[in-house]
């Protein structure tokens, strides 16, 4: 079992940046390629960002491709999301899950849910 915590959430203006944190406890989250995922109110859940275990690739929803950037450092058990250039359409809360299927984009492949973290973009 992995437990997750996201931090880093808040308000921002448009333009400007966030980092946020995903904490794993329990089975290293080494173990699992990780993924960030975003949902705004009335709408489905997304794919937003994912990385492999060993960090050397990374894949991205178009929609945030060049602004978001998605890391990890396995010895901390952390995997990140920094986001620049914010948009209000960014506005969602964003969790972070642990691949257990095939597919880095599809939902439904990912397990061990976070609670997530409020991010709001102001125009």
């Amino acid at each position: 079992q992995v437990q997750l915590v996201e931090s880093g959430g808040g308000l921002v203006q448009a333009g400007g940046s966030l980092r946020l944190s995903c904490a794993a406890s329990g089975r290293a989250v080494s173990n699992y390629a990780m993924g960030w995922f975003r949902q705004a109110p009335g709408k489905e859940r997304e794919f937003v960002a994912a990385i492999n275990w060993s960090a050397t690739s990374t894949y991205y929803a178009d929609s945030v491709k060049g602004r978001f950037t998605i890391s990890r450092d396995n010895a901390k058990n952390t995997v990140y999301l920094q986001m620049n250039s914010l948009k209000p359409e960014d506005t969602a809360l964003y969790a972070c899950a642990a691949r257990l299927g095939s597919s880095y984009y599809n939902t439904a492949n990912y397990g061990y849910w976070g609670q997530g973290t409020q991010v709001t973009v102001s125009s």
